[in-house]
This record gives structure tokens, sequence and C-alpha cells, in this order.
């Protein structure tokens, strides 16, 4: 019997978002905030607010209205935006900028504003296509020589059987379908569904009915389908009205580009005309619904009175997603004039706007938080270490405590420890300095630098 070597698959990195943990704002069916509930810790009047917000966002009670979340660095303004928008259901758009993102150098400030609330708003378009679907009962594929390359092999066609619980029909398809038969790895026992008009193939998974291999399987199993091969079926897909924006420029674009025309970098308001028109007219005809997302503005006072005057006219518009504000000022100037007001937004919005406060955090909601960071990232910490976090988050920020856990595991790996511990926190926190320690470093040696 021939020797058979398992070797280790290395472990691919999986990128973190600093957001990655939130599912939803954690609360109970009354509506009350759980200390900690779906990645969530603390702020239970914020988050209770928010879920009234939600609600109303669902009773369509929030039209002409905004939400500003006012809170110093640190206090969970972006999280909860995130949690609101989960609430809302999975295929809700998020869209997530700076206040500062406005001033491009390629766009005007209202194009950029208007991109954005566009890819804040989803289209559920619902579609009766003419498929053919069924099991994988046989597959083969002709190849031929590339026409550039003749030693290079592509598929020329293909035969396949696709079966039913009541149903049975053999398929001669073409070069692309099959391609797309082999790139999406489709082997006999395998649920698929091919678009008759476009050739598009969609794999479904593995028929419950098919025999198992393996007792660990990526395949997803299920039910073997029922009907006739060939029939008609709703499809439901989820796109913004920025795509669709984008797909009809697109077309413009080209004509415009075979005619010796130039070619706009922004997309022109007529174009959105004809795509509202469109999607209202398959919303009266029942063929789409609109998903209104969430546009989250952070560093919102970082927007000027150009800005704010625009989304005021916008919030307005039967078009429109949910508008999230959040900043960490007080008192400030409004960009692009002399006039100081709350948060540095103009008091005609702030009329507008739901504002709920967050306040700073405990140092026990500090330390739940950064255990569940530490949960997510993988980092696995011993107790003293991750009282030695806490106290970072309580001495500097909760920014600075999360951001130290990554070197201090770097270091405790060096020392072939399994855990990291205080020292290795203590260490990091020399190597990497926090804003205070940074500035008393300039003010220490000020005369050297340059200026």
């Amino acid at each position: 019997m021939p020797r058979i070597e398992i070797h280790e698959i290395p472990k691919r990195p999986r990128r973190i978002g600093a957001h990655s943990h939130i599912h939803g704002l954690g609360l109970d069916e009354n509506g009350k905030a759980k200390f900690i509930g779906d990645g969530l810790v603390g702020q239970v009047e914020a988050r209770e607010a928010a879920g009234v917000v939600v609600k109303m966002i669902k009773e369509g009670k929030m039209a002409g209205r905004g939400i500003l979340f006012v809170g110093p660095p640190g206090t969970g303004k972006t999280a909860l935006a995130i949690a609101i928008a989960k609430e809302l259901g999975e295929d809700t758009p998020f869209v997530a900028m700076s206040g500062s993102e406005i001033y491009s150098s390629d766009m005007k400030k209202t194009e950029v504003l208007m991109q954005a609330i566009r890819k804040a708003i989803g289209v559920r378009i619902k579609e009766r296509r003419l498929i053919y679907e069924g099991v994988v009962e046989e597959l083969r594929i002709a190849f031929t020589r590339h026409p550039m390359n003749p030693y290079v092999k592509i598929p020329r066609e293909a035969r396949l059987t696709l079966a039913t619980e009541d149903d049975e029909l053999t398929l001669t398809v073409g070069g692309e379908v099959a391609a797309q038969l082999l790139q999406l790895g489709v082997r006999r026992g395998d649920v698929i569904w091919i678009d008759a008009e476009t050739g598009a193939v969609h794999k479904v998974g593995r028929a419950k009915r098919a025999k198992r291999r393996f007792d660990v399987d990526v395949y997803r199993v299920v039910e073997v389908p029922r009907g006739p091969v060939k029939k008609e079926k709703e499809i439901v897909h989820t796109m913004t009205l920025h795509d669709l924006d984008t797909a009809v420029a697109a077309q413009r674009a080209a004509i415009s580009a075979l005619l010796g025309l130039g070619v706009e970098r922004e997309i022109p308001a007529e174009v959105r005309e004809e795509v509202d028109k469109q999607v209202k007219k398959l919303i009266d005809e029942g063929r789409a619904e609109l998903v209104p997302g969430v546009l989250f503005i952070d560093d919102a006072h970082m927007l000027d009175i150009e800005a704010f005057s625009f989304l005021s006219r916008a919030m307005e518009s039967d078009l429109a997603p949910i508008l999230i504000l959040a900043t960490n000022r007080g008192m400030t100037r409004i960009r692009g004039t002399d006039v100081e007001s709350p948060h540095g937004i103009p008091l005609d919005l702030l009329d507008r706007l739901l504002i709920i406060k967050l306040r700073p955090y405990s140092r026990e909601e500090l330390r739940e938080i950064i255990r569940i960071r530490s949960e997510e990232e993988g980092v696995p910490l011993t107790e003293d270490a991750l009282e030695e976090l806490t106290n970072m988050a309580v001495k500097h920020s909760l920014r600075y405590a999360v951001q130290l856990m990554e070197p201090a595991r770097i270091l405790a790996e060096r020392e072939g420890e399994a855990k990291v511990r205080a020292e290795h926190v203590r260490k990091a926190a020399e190597y990497f300095a926090d804003v205070r320690e940074s500035i008393e470093y300039i003010k220490k040696f000020e005369s050297m630098f340059m200026r």
C-alpha cells in the first residue's frame, strides 16, 4: 500500500476589520439593550435609541430626517451606524465615508455626495427568466485548440444531462457556457441552473441524493428540484442605483467614443433621471422594490456649507437613504463660513436630525471590548495582559490599546509564548507611542524638527 503523507495546510491570513465583530444592536425582544450583545458593549441608551430609529425606518417614518451621533473619539459611533445597517437586513446597502472625502480634484463635491447617496439605495429586482435547472447526471466537454496558441486547448462545446424529480433533459451548449461549467467546477451530482437567454451558469450546491465521498465537504447540500427541467423561474437580485447609473452611463460613453466625442467623468443628470424612471416603472409593475440603505458620514464637521445645503435638499427626495452623521466636535465654525454652530453643522439641518449622545466607556466596558477584539483578531491574552490593556485604554485611549494587541502577540511569539502576557503589552507600548507621548516628544525636541 503506498504511503500517504499528510501535510498541515498553512493558515491563510484573514483580514480583520475594525468592526467585523458587529452583527446588530444587541437588543432583546422589548428593545432593551443587553450589556454585551451582537458584538456591542455598553452604550445602553444610545443602542436603545438606535433601536427606536430602526423601528421608525421599517415603518417608513424617517422621511426627511436623519441621525447625528455625537460623542468623544472612540465611543463607538461607526460601530452603531454599522449595527443599524445590520438590523435593517443583509442586503441593505451600507456606504461609509469621511466628510473630507468630498474634496476631490476629479469631481465636484455635490457629485461625490450624489454618488454616495445613490450607492446607499438598493433596488431589489424580480425577473421571470426561462432557465434550465436540475441535477447534473452526465457532463462531457469537448475541447479544441486555441486559435492563437495551438499548444493550449479551450472548451468547444459541452453535452450535459440535467434531471429533476419529475423530468430529464440532455442539452448541448456552446464554448462560453462550457467554460463557465469548468470555471465553477461543475460535476455529476451538482444542482445548477442555466439562464436560457444569457447562458449564465449558477451553481446552487450538491444534490442530497448525491453519494458523499468525504465526511467533511465544503459544498452546500440542497434538495433536488421538482417539475420540468426547462421552466420559468423568478430570479431576485439586488443592485444599487449607482450600479444602474454607471451601466447606462457606460453605454452612452461607448457611443460617444465611437462618434469621437469626449467622455464625461461625472454621471450626467439625464442619466440618473432615465434610471429613476425605469426603476419607478419596475416598482409600479411590481417587478422591483426599493431597499433604502444607510449613508454614514463620519467627521461631519469637515463638510462645508455647500455640502450641508445639498444634503438638506437630498433628504427630502423620494429616493433618499437613511443619513447618519457623526462628529466628535463641540462648538466649532461651519466650514466655508465665519459662523460658529454646535458640531459645525448649520442649525436648520440640526433641527432635522435625531441626535443620539454617546458617552465615554467605563472601565468595565473597555475591558469587555478589548476581550471581544482579542477573540476576533485571534490574539490570546492572559488575565494580566487583559488588565494591562484595560489600563492603557483608561489612561490613553481604546484605539491605542486595541492597536497594541497585534505587536504584543508578535513579541510573545518571538519568546515562544502561546499567550500574550502583561510584559509583552508594556514592551509594545515602549515601541509605539500614543498621541500624547508623541506631542510631548515634539515639544522636547522642537528646535531640532524641520519647519
